[in-house]
């Protein structure tokens, strides 16, 4: 393990699949995960970036395979669930990162295409993964589900942080994260969703002037834009059994910004 961070010895040997898992956050929480001793398929569209992270795990002897995948496909994500089964057997942790496209546009400016474009990859993006791996986890009655929200689906943050697409995508995360806890603790299956703030992922630091990211840190009560790994270590506590009686939970990794 990276020095300073917490260990989770029962993640080793877990399967786990992390989609969205090529950039930022996603890519944080493979590598978290893998360094923790769990085989991570790290699932992205971006080939190259896939391979990034792929070989940067395996050069630190964690073990990892890449598989391209379009998210918002119900047919690729059945043929990455196939492969998975075939190549490293069930899956135990489902991590939702995939989603994006937050970027503020005023509602009365948004054209259909526009808000399916959002919606499809965040919340029926977020859907059709649970809808392909859950049937696994009901199967063998184990299992751990942690989805991505944001802080725009939390609270009114600001009106121009983000759209109203995006947050209300978001919110649906969370709602379905919530309902579909409900519907499997039977089955001893947890769902829980981090929601982050202000994270400087590679992404916003290309975006944003330094004299942006500063007025963003003064925002955040504890004085910091978040990194991609402070949302990757909320993501591994809600996916092992330290969190054993966690479910349903939304875990604001925000700085302070969103207390609810």
């Amino acid at each position: 393990m990276p020095p300073g961070l917490p260990s989770y010895p029962d993640l080793k040997g877990r399967v786990a699949v992390v989609t969205g898992g090529s950039r930022g956050i996603g890519a944080a929480t493979c590598r978290l995960l893998a360094a923790n001793g769990a085989t991570v398929v790290v699932n992205g569209r971006d080939g190259g970036t896939i391979r990034a992270v792929v070989e940067a795990i395996r050069s630190g002897r964690g073990r990892a395979i890449g598989i391209a995948a379009d998210c918002t496909n119900v047919t690729a994500i059945e043929r990455m669930r196939d492969q998975v089964r075939r190549e490293l057997g069930p899956v135990d942790l489902l991590v939702l990162c995939v989603g994006g496209h937050g970027e503020y546009t005023p509602t009365a400016q948004i054209t259909e295409d526009q808000w399916h474009l959002v919606v499809d990859a965040n919340l029926t993006a977020t859907f059709l993964a649970v809808k392909s791996f859950l049937p696994g986890m009901l199967e063998r009655r184990t299992g751990s589900i942690v989805t991505v929200a944001s802080s725009a689906g939390r609270y009114l943050v600001g009106v121009s942080a983000s759209s109203a697409a995006y947050a209300a995508a978001k919110a649906g995360v969370v709602m379905f994260s919530r309902r579909i806890a409900a519907e499997v603790a039977e089955y001893g299956i947890r769902v829980n969703c981090v929601a982050p703030g202000a994270v400087l992922t590679e992404r916003v630091e290309r975006q944003l002037s330094d004299a942006q990211q500063n007025d963003i840190a003064a925002s955040v009560p504890l004085g910091r834009m978040g990194t991609p790994e402070d949302v990757a270590q909320a993501v591994l506590f809600l996916a092992s059994e330290s969190s054993s009686w966690l479910t349903g939970v939304t875990l604001d990794v925000a700085g302070g910004r969103i207390m609810l």
